[in-house]
């Protein structure tokens, strides 16, 4: 019996456990509580948020390409379900590339192809009413690069659209990015889509290879020795690594083998006006891994993973690189499907700091979470100066969810720690669950203030266990008073 069934079935019987749960506002042992001290929202908090945000803002630069354009079609693409464009696509960049760099044109048309790999000073335009199709053959994927992968570097399958150590980067347009992931190419791997003997093994074989290239960082060996003849993990759409000014704007990004937009040891990077249509196992919208200086503005995720999740890399590799994904704003985006809305973790080993989420929506039938902080002391993090404002859910199950027993619970040395975590002016129609904040006997979540959240319909009780200390303000659940 899992700890909550246990937790049910104590409150069936009348009998409170320690430490356990908050129900109908009033709390039980193991939590305590600080009501209506200084809220974050006074004048003071607002003007330092905003100018922390107009901070973060101005170290980003977008990147200055020349305007200058290649068009695919010219280099050899054909617009032919029967033609493979991977080299007329390379020939047309490295072209654009030895002139000093310009925009790579993809026409209208549905143009089939295998990785794309960008330089520098090139914009990968994706024209209105094209389609840059992704075939889905794991070895048109090799050779291998070096990546990330779930937080953990390896020598694997190129992402789609792939970009190591450039300068000025994009990829723009009102056209489609197509991923080819689909219950019968890519998503099989994972195992929720298993139809047969063979999509079983491959599965076994997907944990196999994650659970062996996970016990390699454990093991620090050189990333340049993490490689596997037969590699089951699947590509990112999209990775940028290591690179400056990386802009993505106004695509469409649809069925991903894996992760949809995935920055990784990046800085100065700006996703805006992005459309993430992806319902496949592990389809994130957005994860920046262990960038600095990011603005996601007025995109629309509907994915089956969470929507946007900052990372900062897994258990010792991410300890190693040392990282954090930091300097983040957030704003204007529509979350509908997903996991959770805006997350931060699971792979959150070197940290993050100062992110500012505000004046997004959410919500789906299909929305597990809203605000979501996932841990736990294998992954550990120090997680510090989270602000969200201006947040309208309409539909969630949970809408804060902030807890240190992701996955592996407590079964490590590392122990999260929060410090300076906002969330003002929430606002939630309907929810199953107002919160769920889980931490540890021994180290109880604090560090949160809670300001201004009214949530009006909630028909399951939140799941409090183990807080310290937190501030709040202004809280309504059902249309009455809350405390945690």
């Amino acid at each position: 019996m899992t700890d909550f069934s246990k937790r049910k079935t104590l409150k069936a019987m009348g009998i409170a456990s320690a430490g356990a749960v908050t129900f109908a506002g009033s709390s039980l042992t193991g939590c305590s509580q600080v009501a209506d001290m200084v809220p974050v929202s006074s004048s003071e908090q607002a003007d330092k948020w905003t100018r922390e945000v107009k901070r973060i803002k101005s170290k980003i630069n977008l990147p200055v390409i020349p305007n200058q354009d290649f068009v695919i079609t010219d280099f050899g693409a054909k617009a032919d379900a029967n033609f493979v464009n991977t080299a007329a696509i390379a020939k047309t960049i490295a072209a654009a590339s030895k002139a000093g760099g310009g925009r790579v044109v993809v026409p209208a048309g549905t143009f089939r192809t295998g990785p794309v790999h960008l330089e520098s000073n090139i914009n990968l335009h994706v024209s209105k009413g094209a389609t840059l199709a992704f075939i889905p053959e794991p070895e048109l994927y090799k050779p291998y690069v070096f990546t990330r992968w779930e937080g953990t570097e390896l020598i694997g399958y190129s992402p789609l659209i792939y970009a190591f150590k450039k300068k000025n980067v994009a990829i723009t347009g009102d056209g489609i990015l197509e991923g080819g992931g689909s219950n019968d190419t890519w998503w099989p791997w994972k195992g929720k889509w298993k139809k047969s003997d063979w999509e079983i093994n491959e599965v076994e074989n997907q944990k196999h290879t994650r659970d062996a290239v996970q016990k390699m960082a454990e093991d620090n060996v050189p990333v340049e020795q993490r490689v596997f003849e037969n590699n089951y993990l699947r590509p990112p759409f999209i990775q940028p690594y290591l690179c400056e000014n990386v802009l993505i704007e106004g695509v469409t990004v649809r069925n991903s083998p894996f992760w949809l937009l995935n920055p990784v040891l990046c800085t100065s990077v700006t996703i805006r006006k992005v459309h993430c249509d992806s319902y496949g196992p592990n389809s994130d919208g957005c994860d920046p891994e262990s960038c600095n200086y990011v603005l996601i503005e007025d995109c629309i995720f509907d994915t089956g993973d969470d929507c946007i999740a900052i990372k900062s890399g897994r258990n010792a590799d991410g300890r190693r690189v040392a990282m954090p994904c930091q300097n983040i704003v957030i704003e204007n985006c529509q979350m509908k499907a997903g996991h959770g809305g805006v997350v931060i973790g699971s792979e959150i080993s070197g940290g993050v700091r100062n992110l500012y989420a505000q004046n997004c929506q959410m919500s789906s039938p299909d929305l597990a979470r809203g605000i979501r902080i996932k841990t736990n002391s294998i992954r550990g993090g120090l997680l510090e100066n989270l602000n969200y404002r201006n947040i309208e859910i309409g539909h969630v199950k949970d809408a804060v969810v902030v807890n240190f027993y992701y996955e592996e619970g407590d079964a490590g040395n590392f122990i999260p720690v929060l410090k300076d975590i906002h969330i003002d002016n929430l606002k939630v129609e309907k929810a199953k669950r107002a919160f769920v904040v889980r931490g540890y006997p021994h180290t109880p979540i604090s560090g949160i203030s809670l300001t201004n959240i009214d949530i009006k319909e909630v028909t399951n009780d939140s799941v409090i266990e183990n807080v310290k200390g937190l501030i709040q303000s202004n809280i309504m659940v059902n249309g009455k008073p809350f405390t945690i």
